[in-house]
């Protein structure tokens, strides 16, 4: 039976009286071990696969950080960039609900409205990405022509601090998770930025000249080095937990931290994870890293026996936000 936790919201009743099995109960013993992580003194990080910011999980996940409920993100970069496309050009996207149903001819018509699809969504070029590229720019060569360099998710901080591009703001600004992100100067790692379409046009800027200095943008293996000291410095006193939405490099790269730390570096007295959940869709099979369940992580260091693990198979788009809900005792 679930953990039947107080709570006055309505959506955290509804779960509490009717997720009582299969995944249903995967997600709310997830919820109920994120809680207990918290209220034991732990720390969360999230990990944002997938297009979670253009599915506008901002909605739930910007009251997260304002409440405290994470302290690191991980992310794509497509899903930093994204959630400030929506934030800037929300009432120029176009849904299509009937996707599936395009035809080749209805893609390149799309295309040559420059509208770019993300399954049911397209987003705009002109109004979110190029508007996005003249903001990044003005940051980027300043900074190259200073001489200093900045993770991307601070260059992002950066634009958003400065309220050059408020006046665009076509949402509640209290819906952007990173609004949110940025007021509290949360934690964050991007790792693959390149992979994204600022990242194309971070290179663009550089073939062009208008960055000179390649490295202005600081990427990669410094944010793995920055996480190691800040896993290290945290577990000291916390344990860290870890909440993945969807796979891949946003969850892949970050959880590698320990075994680095353990293996490569013989700071054994470092701690594993604490919490570990990943809510996915993908088919657990051989050879299928994101598929994989969890307790196959103890063969890497990553995860211990004792370790609470959750892996709740079903669409992020419908778990995160009820999850997220359950936390917030909405």
């Amino acid at each position: 039976m679930p953990d039947e936790r107080k709570a006055d919201g309505s959506v955290t009743r509804f779960i509490n009286h009717h997720y009582r099995h299969f995944n249903a109960a995967a997600l709310i013993d997830a919820a109920n071990g994120y809680h207990r992580h918290l209220e034991s003194g732990g720390r969360m990080m999230v990990c944002l696969a997938g297009a979670m910011s253009t599915a506008e999980l901002g909605l739930s996940l910007a009251e997260m950080i304002r409440q405290d409920k994470i302290h690191l993100i991980s992310c794509t970069g497509a899903n930093l960039e994204e959630d400030v496309f929506n934030l800037v050009a929300h009432d120029f996207y176009e849904r299509v609900p009937h996707y599936r149903q395009l035809s080749p001819e209805d893609e390149q018509g799309l295309l040559d409205r420059h509208m770019n699809r993300v399954t049911d969504t397209c987003i705009p070029e002109g109004e979110a990405m190029r508007r996005m590229e003249t903001a990044m720019l003005e940051v980027w060569t300043a900074a190259d022509k200073a001489g200093q360099r900045f993770f991307p998710h601070e260059f992002f901080f950066q634009v958003l601090r400065s309220g050059k591009y408020a006046e665009h703001y076509q949402i509640d600004p209290k819906d952007s998770w990173m609004l949110a992100a940025a007021e509290k100067n949360l934690p964050m790692i991007v790792p693959g930025w390149e992979d994204s379409t600022l990242g194309n046009m971070y290179a663009a800027a550089v073939i062009r000249g208008d960055v000179k200095n390649v490295h202005t943008v600081r990427t990669g293996i410094e944010y793995m080095t920055w996480l190691a000291d800040f896993y290290s410095k945290t577990t000291a006193s916390s344990s860290l937990g870890m909440f993945q939405i969807g796979g891949g490099i946003a969850g892949d790269f970050p959880i590698c931290v320990v075994p680095m730390l353990h293996q490569d570096l013989q700071r054994t007295t470092v701690p594993l994870w604490g919490y570990f959940c990943q809510i996915s869709d993908s088919t657990t099979s051989y050879g299928s890293y994101s598929g994989a369940v969890p307790n196959e992580k103890i063969t890497w260091g990553k995860l211990g026996i004792e370790t609470p693990k959750y892996i709740v198979e079903s669409d992020a788009t419908i778990v995160a936000p009820l999850i997220f809900a359950h936390v917030l005792g909405w």
